[in-house]
């Protein structure tokens, strides 16, 4: 790792270190990291610090080396509003979209630009245990020892002595009944005093629906905390994978045309597109 990166690195992590209320809370939300690490890092202090270190501290805080722009789209701008509202106010809300709309860079990147805000993302093998600890570990707290029971109260105590936090549950739909009939739990403690995002495919408004018709314990509880809806985005228009491409480097407008073509909706065809082309011309030139 060159000294470029480890610059990159340390100017993100000092971002980072912000968004909690002490370094000591910023190290604690970072498995294997300590605040003595990060000090080093930040004050520059570089001899010992291993690379393997350095790419771990990158992984938490959400550096990645690559070579590609990002573009703010329409859901994005939603998404952007919608989680600014759901903070201010405590609300909570469920957005839904299509695999491949950019949902996961819009929230990352609100989380990664504002303070007390804490994104989960949500995979099928947690139980109950892994989600709360992961939250914990979110929030800056240690939670070695607890027991589920303990985590939770734990949990909702650190967010309430907060002002205005926000807690993001990406790719909710994968959470199984028990992860997700916590969430009946956190909204009844935490009503109005934490806004809280739920994001997922359209998967997770079918399966509600599906799970309210068979009268399936928490699911009606879940549906109606949501406010009986799911936002549903708008999708990848052709003005803004246009818009992505211009970014990224490809302003003819055949290959404009060719990459909308191509995408079927998809942010992440668009990408693997892109980079076909820019390759092809490579290899020509």
């Amino acid at each position: 790792m060159n000294t470029v990166q480890k610059q990159n690195i340390t100017t993100k992590l000092r971002l980072y270190c912000e968004r909690y209320e002490s370094q000591n809370k910023a190290a604690a939300s970072m498995k294997g990291v300590s605040s003595a690490t990060i000090s080093q890092m930040l004050n520059g202090n570089w001899e010992l610090i291993k690379t393997e270190m350095w790419r771990n501290v990158a992984s938490h805080i959400g550096y990645r080396e690559e070579n590609w722009a990002p573009v703010e789209t329409r859901d994005f701008r939603l998404i952007t509003k919608l989680l600014s509202d759901a903070r201010e106010n405590s609300l909570v809300l469920a957005v839904t979209g299509n695999a491949g709309t950019g949902k996961t860079f819009a929230v990352r990147t609100f989380a990664e630009s504002n303070k007390r805000v804490y994104l989960l993302c949500c995979n099928e093998y947690w139980n109950r245990k892994l989600f709360l600890a992961e939250l914990l570990q979110a929030i800056g707290r240690d939670y070695s020892g607890y027991t589920v029971g303990e985590m939770m109260h734990e949990a909702v105590r650190a967010l309430k002595m907060q002002d205005k936090p926000l807690l993001i549950l990406d790719e909710a739909d994968k959470l199984s009944d028990q992860v997700l009939y916590f969430f009946i739990t956190m909204y009844n403690q935490l009503e109005d005093e934490c806004g809280i995002l739920l994001c997922a495919t359209n998967h997770l408004e079918k399966r509600l629906k599906r799970g309210i018709k068979l009268n399936k314990k928490g699911y009606n509880e879940i549906w109606s905390r949501i406010g009986r809806k799911c936002i549903e985005l708008k999708g990848v228009s052709a003005g803004d994978i246009a818009a992505v491409c211009e970014e990224n480097g490809i302003n003819d407008k055949k290959l404009i045309d060719e990459v909308v073509y191509d995408s079927e909706g998809d942010f992440r065809r668009v990408k693997r597109k892109i980079h076909a082309i820019k390759l092809h011309f490579t290899q020509i030139n």
